[in-house]
């Protein structure tokens, strides 16, 4: 192993090395995302379609395929300065833990209130539904982050901020409810009797724990019948791996300051926000031939869109109010067991990620929630850190990957995202340690039924 003096424990950039734009992988990609389409003509969504949903300025990021970078406006960089840059670790004690050859780095991103990366996102959505005059935002969260980082942007910029949380996550975790709330959102647990589809659902599914299918038909609903609201997502759509691309910029950015090329880029993979964001320039290299990685999304075994989902065209919420998008997907009915933790619970995955999958570009892998605390625990002891559990899904296929160069002797230079901390999921990591965690895997007729309802185009 080098001198530890070579490289530094954290990698920090200066404040004139911060990335001023936005990198939009779309521009490079050969084989673009297919579009969304109206579910009702079956034809690609317009501008104006989109418009009665998400901003303006938001529906041009999401229909734009061939502008390679958005500058960042000056009041995003400035709330940005607030926690980024985020620092780009070496992982020294880990890798002396493991025995391993292998050099780990993780990307960092819950240095801020939210926990999590969400907040890059977030506060760019809420700046443009600000810009545009509009009252307030509705939304869905999962586990929490995004609904906790939505309503710091709103809190910031005086604007309205409404979100339905997966009923299951709303029971679990009351404190992440309650930072939202401090923030000033309107928190309802989903489904609920607030809404006609919320309604529709809990009439068809009593007793049902709920998804983010659910939480998002709800919170579009809110939005398209209140006016002054626009609905805002946390992940899955392009606009959102456009801003999350400050992640794997800045990444960049400090490897190559200490010419440092990765091996293996890994990250969790739910509706594809942070491995899209992270995995970005990396990814832009290899389509453009400059360079090759190996990247790896890993996701739930409860929740195995990749890996055992449907390369199709699919709503992207339950109440199929939404468009159809062309992802891998588990069916918009698909709803994960209530014993899975943490969020990673969507049911299908970004489109741009979705076509990459497909074109053999990145790999994927899906893991079982007893291994990804295993993990989680024996990072928290070794780096110091308590790790979300979506983050805890990368930790453990780089532990995976550094034991294997212990078995080879490679050694291999391996970069995962550490997407948040854990302290909102302490009842997950009390089932994990009293033994009363289980690993519950969806049969394969459970897919297939729910695979059956996807839309016959």
């Amino acid at each position: 192993m080098e001198n530890k003096k070579e490289i530094p424990y954290k990698i920090y950039l200066e404040e004139s090395e911060m990335p001023k734009a936005w990198y939009n992988l779309r521009a490079d990609m050969k084989n673009k995302p297919a579009p969304l389409l109206n579910p009702g003509t079956g034809q690609p969504m317009t501008a104006e379609e989109l418009g009665g949903v998400f901003c303006d300025e938001l529906v041009k990021q999401e229909l734009d395929n061939d502008t390679k970078f958005y500058p960042i406006p000056q009041e995003i960089r400035d709330f940005y300065k607030m926690y980024r840059p985020s620092p780009l670790v070496r992982a020294y004690c880990l890798e002396e833990k493991l025995q391993t050859p292998a050099k780990i780095y993780y990307k960092f991103e819950g240095n801020n209130t939210s926990g999590s990366h969400k907040l890059n996102s977030a506060i760019a959505q809420a700046y443009y539904a600000k810009k545009q005059g509009l009252k307030g935002v509705t939304t869905e969260t999962g586990a929490g982050q995004w609904g906790t980082a939505l309503s710091m942007a709103c809190a910031y910029l005086g604007l309205d901020c409404k979100v339905f949380m997966v009923k299951v996550s709303y029971e679990q975790k009351p404190f992440r409810r309650e930072v939202m709330r401090t923030y000033g959102a309107d928190v309802t647990p989903s489904p609920s009797d607030k809404t006609e589809v919320g309604r529709k659902i809990l009439a068809e599914f009593p007793g049902t724990t709920g998804s983010l299918g659910c939480a998002i038909s709800e919170a579009v609903e809110v939005a398209v019948t209140n006016p002054g609201y626009r609905y805002v997502l946390g992940s899955v759509l392009n606009q959102v791996l456009l801003h999350q691309s400050v992640i794997g910029l800045e990444t960049k950015i400090a490897l190559d300051k200490y010419d440092i090329k990765p091996d293996m880029i890994i990250g969790c993979a739910g509706g594809g926000s942070n491995l899209g964001g992270l995995i970005a320039p990396f990814m832009g290299e290899k389509l453009r031939g400059e360079a090759d990685y190996q990247i790896i999304a890993v996701e739930p075994a409860s929740c195995p869109s990749f890996t055992r989902g449907t390369f199709a065209y699919d709503f992207c919420d339950t109440g199929m109010i939404c468009p159809l998008a062309k992802m891998y997907t588990l069916g918009s009915s698909f709803i994960p067991s209530a014993n899975h933790a943490g969020g990673l619970r969507f049911h299908g995955m970004s489109t741009v990620l979705s076509q990459l999958y497909h074109d053999g570009l990145m790999e994927a892998r899906a893991v079982e929630q007893s291994s990804v605390f295993e993990a989680a625990e024996y990072f928290a002891r070794t780096e110091g850190i308590l790790p979300a559990p979506e983050s805890s899904h990368a930790i453990r296929v780089a532990i995976d990957e550094a034991l294997k160069c212990k078995e080879t002797g490679e050694e291999k230079t391996i970069v995962f995202g550490l997407t948040g901390t854990g302290y909102f999921d302490l009842k997950a990591y009390e089932s994990y340690n009293d033994g009363t965690m289980t690993d519950y895997i969806p049969t394969d007729a459970e897919i297939a039924a729910s695979v059956a309802k996807l839309p016959k185009l």
